[in-house]
């Protein structure tokens, strides 16, 4: 039974600690996305620091040079990519439009001519009595609310772009930091846990594993999606390979769709516009791709760490609206860190090591 000043002195620590937390949380919630990504880098680049601490004989030398050149290696490939990437961006609107003068189209009902869209169109009025007037009525008061929105934003997009260099400036900021001084922090976190040493090492390995597993797969799996989706609309004749291999390359880190939104779609058009050869050819393309999203990704994730299919399944899904872009990441990794300490509980619980 503790006494009156024990009590009085842990009721006053807790107090004290959830104040403290919620400053904490106040203080860093602006910039929890550097903060996130700085600690995902330094982890990520810590091989490759742990070498150039003992080249340069020094690890704020190291950090400082790593600092510097990770601006340089992230922005000129993207760089160079946005380049060709807008360019063709732009010879597809050029495409768009000539083939909407070709074929006469000025509106909606000129798409009739298409016998696809006109049976369609049929289906549409029998049985959702939706006719081609209410879809352009609808589409042209939706383009209005987007331009009227857009005309909103673009006041602010200046200062969008202000923002978004000055965070990107923070997170190189506190990636130094953590280059320099990250194995301390870590260091004096982890001694604050309360488990024995072992527990510690394999809990600290598998979220290692899992972080650099998910990482390595899901970047391999979209570079070889978005590489593959390119080839396959240049040997199409599809305009505009490198828009749409990076389109699906980003789509294929998502676990629902993936780059099946880009070469299903892909295909059906090569079809309406009578190119059945390359129609078939898409489809046995894309049909490339399932297997390398349902297999290729599984075998390279758990090839280097033990995790469930399923947890990266609704990691992804609910970590990327809770944690933005890095939630494809951090989501899969959170449960990963919960399915661990579960299993550690069991173990405690029923005396095994």
């Amino acid at each position: 039974m503790p006494t009156a000043s024990t009590f009085y002195a842990r009721v006053f620590a807790l107090v004290v600690a959830g104040l403290l937390g919620y400053a904490l949380i106040k203080i860093f919630t602006p910039f929890f996305g550097a903060l996130t990504w700085a600690a995902f880098l330094a982890f990520l680049l810590l091989p490759v620091n742990v070498r150039w601490r003992r080249a340069f004989r020094g690890k704020a030398i190291a950090a400082g040079v790593l600092t510097v050149l990770a601006p340089v290696v992230i922005v000129l490939p993207l760089s160079a990519l946005s380049i060709e990437f807008f360019s063709q961006m732009s010879g597809l609107l050029q495409a768009v439009q000539k083939w909407s003068v070709q074929w006469d189209i000025k509106s909606l009902s000129d798409l009739q001519q298409f016998p696809v869209i006109a049976r369609a169109n049929a289906w549409l009025e029998a049985h959702a009595g939706l006719s081609a007037g209410q879809l352009k009525a609808g589409l042209i008061s939706g383009t209005e609310h987007v331009l009227q929105a857009a005309a909103g934003a673009s006041g602010s997009f200046f200062l969008g772009a202000l923002d978004s260099i000055f965070r990107f400036a923070i997170m190189l900021f506190l990636l130094f930091f953590f280059l320099q001084d990250g194995e301390e922090i870590v260091a004096r976190a982890r001694a604050l846990i309360p488990m024995n040493e072992s527990r510690k090492d394999r809990l600290f390995q598998q979220l290692s594993g899992v972080t650099r597993a998910i990482v390595f797969g899901t970047s391999m799996t979209a570079l070889m999606q978005g590489v593959l989706i390119d080839l396959g609309f240049t040997i199409a004749g599809l305009p505009s390979p490198l828009v749409f291999g990076v389109l699906a390359a980003l789509l294929s880190m998502l676990p629902i769709g993936g780059s099946a939104l880009v070469w299903v779609p892909a295909a059906l058009w090569l079809f309406v516009d009578q190119h059945w050869g390359f129609g078939i050819f898409m489809l046995c393309w894309g049909l490339v791709l399932v297997g390398i999203d349902n297999v290729v990704r599984p075998v390279l994730i758990s090839g280097r760490a033990d995790i469930s299919p399923l947890a990266v399944f609704v990691g992804v899904l609910g970590g990327i609206p809770a944690f933005g872009a890095i939630g494809i990441i951090a989501g899969p990794v959170v449960l990963s860190l919960v399915v661990a300490l579960i299993e550690i509980a069991e173990e405690a619980r029923f005396g095994r090591v």
